[in-house]
């Protein structure tokens, strides 16, 4: 376990270098302006020290730029530029504005300026509580905060999911090991939702600086947000559905797209393994013993030096290879890249680099060299369309190697502030760096975090270039809003504690619902090392992250799922079993996203808004229950020595996936959670397609694919599949069809249909487990023709089709041939 005195030092350090405390200035309101025609869905307010442009650009959604002259308009993080006309209404007086659309009422007092959002029926949703203001380069919006409206998002936040009475700070740091206090931490999303009453709206703040937010801690009936320099640039969305707040935010700045299959198995890493020998003995101990793993990770020890695209000859002799021998047993080998070559002029990057004028530079034209874990390097300016294409063709090499995946490290960017020898205490860079920034030449305090999304960035597209048809897997530590688009996020270096496992998941809640959907953490923890029984229930929580992997920096301990001895080796491989076995569902969770915007992992208000227990973040309340996609209930164990936990169920009826016993919601009840088992329930209703357990995605396509019915009166789902690996799903090559149960009280039909795409998988049986069934059935049909009934489900497996009954667990078993076109299987009661 990690010592208190060590994580104290490491918070120290943190607070030492992290954001300073408020102070209070002399902010300088905009005051009065005068409103200019409307131009289209745009109108202008101005005065001599402002300019505000309000810009409608869907029935929900609406722009508010103020600027102190205008000046040239682009972001990082929005995509979508370019939208659909929209009918509004714009109106008004000597002293207001209005603008209407279908959804909402926007009301504009000019003087002073300020804003009220309302909807289409004059119900109040937000207002302004003073004047957005500028306090020399600082810029600030207040708004009128209710007391009981509540605030969510903000990407990755250790704290509570409810932001409400919290102050936060954006500025991407490393902060060397973090608790549940830490802030900030490794990335910046400034968008959040806010729930009052069952009803949501959300607000984008698309600035790059050094940006906070403070949602009551300075004052209880109002909360702010701001920024260091920039401009006051603001997205504001309509639900009242916060899946539909969420939905407009991911079409405006861009979704997370399909990830290849291998890469949301299980992925195995540490800093320890070391030379070739040590990566073949993990390999070859997860196929011996029959556990599941898609991946291995190459942290720095296989770099020459810690120089970034090198491998040391001493002990890895020959990495192709064994690249190539562990991608034959099934893995896929992934290599961590820091942003900074070493200063060497015998290293080929960082001559490349120099030569092609790649590096940042100072404001006095020099070139800038930090310190990192090789020393003094330089860093490329990832802002310059150049640059990034020159990283992209650094790749090259180990991509051709057999490399299969890239993690993104150090790169907030984060420096040592004293001597390595000294040891390591992250920083920034220097703020007299100057950026390329589209040939704005801007300065480092505008460009710090984007940093992180623009390495990631040109790492995706190094893949494309060499690897045009194969989905890359990009992983990375640091981002900006909207850098779902290249790249999954991990949760940066945690410590091996109960506390840390609890914060893991409101992370990955927080990270999910500010459109961040494919990421998790270093499951055990990152520093210090975990008990057995903290390793098996970090594990188990870890099966429902979107990123699933073990990594640890403990140089002398493994941790790996047989570390602990035989009886928590077992345990361990059915967690990373039940992960193989919820693939197709996980795949379709993430193709969910993909259309929606929606997260993997949900908190249970984006599902239950109207629920206030849901909404309860305190910690008595739901920090650590989530749904898992659409249909999958879990309250992971998150306190040493639990063996029985308190679940709040919501509304409607949810069934123990181990025990099928059901439980009525709304209620809190206290539910048993052996060591061997993780509490997870399926909602009524539910269809949940799995298949049965490999060790790796490609040893075996799905035969069966089983879809797990959850019957309650009618419920229909969309299944989803492709090649797992390739595009050809945008050129039409996917399966996507319509289940539909229909429950009756004399029988039931089961129903695929609405068949769409190119792709035929290879072929399988369907096996339709239906839930909750209290006797045999009868009369089994698939169409017009009656299936045999046989005498177990164990037996149903050596058939071609046939159905049956498990009376013990009240299942009802029915196997079918897949079919190209719709059918339908039935039976009476």
């Amino acid at each position: 376990m990690t010592s208190p005195v060590f994580r104290s030092f490491l918070i120290g350090v943190f607070l030492f270098l992290g954001a300073a405390p408020p102070v209070h200035a002399e902010w300088r309101g905009v005051g009065n302006v005068v409103a200019d025609a409307r131009q289209g869905n745009q109108i202008v307010f101005h005065n001599a020290q402002a300019k505000i442009v309000l810009t409608v650009l869907a029935a929900d959604l609406v722009r508010v730029r103020m600027t102190r002259s205008g000046g040239p308009d682009y972001s990082w993080a929005v995509i979508k530029t370019d939208w659909p006309k929209v009918a509004a209404e714009f109106s008004g007086d000597k002293q207001t504005r209005l603008v209407r659309t279908s959804e909402i009422e926007v009301r504009v007092h000019l003087a002073p300026f300020s804003l009220a959002f309302y909807t289409a029926q004059g119900e109040l949703i937000s207002k302004d509580a003073r004047e957005m203001a500028w306090e020399g380069n600082r810029v600030r919006c207040w708004k009128t905060m209710p007391p009981d409206e509540h605030y969510y998002g903000l990407g990755e936040k250790s704290g509570p999911l409810d932001k409400r009475g919290h102050s936060y700070v954006m500025w991407n740091t490393d902060p060397a090991g973090y608790d549940a206090n830490t802030d900030p931490m490794y990335q910046t999303v400034p968008f959040f939702m806010a729930l009052r009453q069952g009803k949501a709206y959300g607000i984008f703040f698309d600035n790059t600086y050094r940006s906070s937010f403070d949602f009551g801690a300075e004052a209880p009936d109002y909360y702010s947000f701001g920024a260091d320099g920039g401009e006051m640039n603001y997205y504001f969305f309509y639900g009242p559905d916060p899946k539909k707040v969420l939905a407009r935010y991911t079409e405006l700045v861009g979704r997370a797209e399909l990830p290849p299959l291998w890469s949301i198995g299980y992925i195995q890493g540490s800093a320890r393994y070391y030379p070739e020998s040590a990566f073949r003995f993990v390999a070859e101990n997860f196929r011996h013993r029959h556990i599941p793993c898609d991946g291995i990770f190459f942290d720095t020890n296989h770099m020459d030096g810690n120089r970034i695209f090198t491998w040391e000859a001493k002990g890895f002799a020959d990495p192709q290879r064994l690249i190539s021998d562990l991608r034959r047993q099934g893995f896929r080998a992934i290599e961590i890249v820091d942003p900074a070559p070493k200063v060497d002029d015998n290293y080929w990057v960082y001559k490349e680099g120099a030569a092609g004028d790649h590096f940042l530079r100072k404001k006095d034209g020099t070139v800038y060299v930090g310190v990192i874990w090789p020393g003094e390097s330089s860093f490329p300016d990832f802002t310059s369309e150049k640059v990034r294409a020159w990283w992209g063709e650094m790749m090259e090499r180990d991509l051709k190697m057999g490399i299969a995946g890239v993690l993104t490290d150090m790169n907030e960017p984060t420096i040592d502030q004293v001597p390595l020898e000294k040891g390591w205490i992250p920083g920034p860079l220097d703020a007299d760096i100057v950026f390329y920034d589209r040939g704005l030449k801007s300065p480092y305090a505008k460009n710090h975090n984007i940093y992180g999304m623009l390495m990631s960035a040109a790492t995706r597209d190094g893949f494309l270039k060499f690897q045009p048809d194969e989905r890359p897997f990009v992983i990375t530590r640091a981002t900006y809003a909207g850098g779902q688009r290249y790249a999954a996020q991990w949760t940066g270096d945690n410590m091996s504690t109960w506390e840390d496992l609890r914060t893991s998941l409101r992370v990955v809640m927080s990270m999910g619902v500010s459109g961040l959907p494919f990421s998790g953490s270093d499951v055990g923890g990152f520093v210090g090392y975990p008990t057995p029984e903290l390793y098996t229930r970090w594990l188990q929580a870890g099966v429902f992250h979107p990123f699933f992997w073990t990594h640890t920096i403990d140089p002398v301990r493994p941790l790996d799922p047989w570390s602990f001895g035989v009886q928590y080796e077992d345990l361990n491989r059915r967690s990373i079993e039940l992960r193989y076995r919820l693939l197709p569902y996980l795949c379709n969770a993430f193709y969910q996203e993909t259309q929606t915007g929606l997260p993997i992992m949900r908190p249970l208000f984006l599902e239950f808004p109207e629920d206030l227990v849901a909404m309860d973040s305190t910690p008595a309340g739901q920090n650590n229950e989530f749904l898992f996609g659409e249909d999958l209930l879990v309250a992971p164990v998150v306190t040493e020595g639990e063996t029985q936990r308190k679940v709040y169920f919501p509304k409607g009826a949810w069934i123990d996936f181990w025990t099928e016993k059901i439980y009525a919601g709304p209620k809190t009840i206290t539910v048993d959670a052996p060591l061997d088992r993780i509490p997870m329930f399926a909602r009524a209703g539910a269809i949940i397609p799995t298949r049965q357990v490999v060790e790796y995605v490609e040893q075996a396509p799905i035969d069966p694919l089983t879809f797990e019915i959850y019957p309650q009166d009618e419920s229909s789902r969309e299944y989803y599949e492709d090649d797992g690996i390739s595009y050809a799903y945008r050129k039409g090559d996917y399966l996507r069809e319509s289940l539909r149960v229909v429950d009756r009280k004399d029988g039931m039909t089961v129903k695929i249909s609405s068949r769409e795409g190119s792709y035929s998988p290879p072929p399988r049986s369907l096996i339709f487990k239906i839930h909750g069934q209290q006797s045999l059935p009868r009369d089994i049909k698939l169409g017009e023709s009656g299936l045999p009934m046989v005498a177990s489900p164990e037996l149903l497996g050596k058939a071609q089709e046939g159905a049956a009954y498990d009376p013990e667990a009240r299942i009802v078993w029915i196997k079918v041939r897949d079919q190209a076109s719709p059918f339908a299987v039935t039976f009476e009661r």
